[in-house]
């Protein structure tokens, strides 16, 4: 799954575009060093496709490239770092 990203500075999202569907995690940058998850969405149709888990995983690996870590305000991605203790480097639960 391709996944992208648009970032303006201050807020961004990563997505991804399967069968001309479109899910995507949103987040705002509070610093340099912390991004804020703010809200996952994937619309009925990939649902059970793994689209938000992919999203998640993605956003975790950016996270640890860059040097960063995340804030998950959004309940989906909270959800999933709670089950991948292997993310808790870079999430602040």
């Amino acid at each position: 799954m391709d996944i992208l990203h648009e970032d303006s500075g201050t807020k961004g999202r990563y997505y991804a575009v399967i069968e001309g569907h479109e899910g995507e995690m949103t987040y705002s940058r509070a610093s340099p060093q912390l991004i804020i998850i703010d809200h996952t969405g994937v619309p009925d149709a990939l649902r059970g496709k793994g689209v938000g888990q992919a999203l998640a995983a993605h956003a975790v690996e950016e996270a640890r490239k860059g040097g960063w870590k995340i804030m998950p305000l959004c309940p989906f991605f909270r959800a999933q770092a709670m089950r991948h203790k292997e993310w808790h480097d870079v999430v602040n639960l």
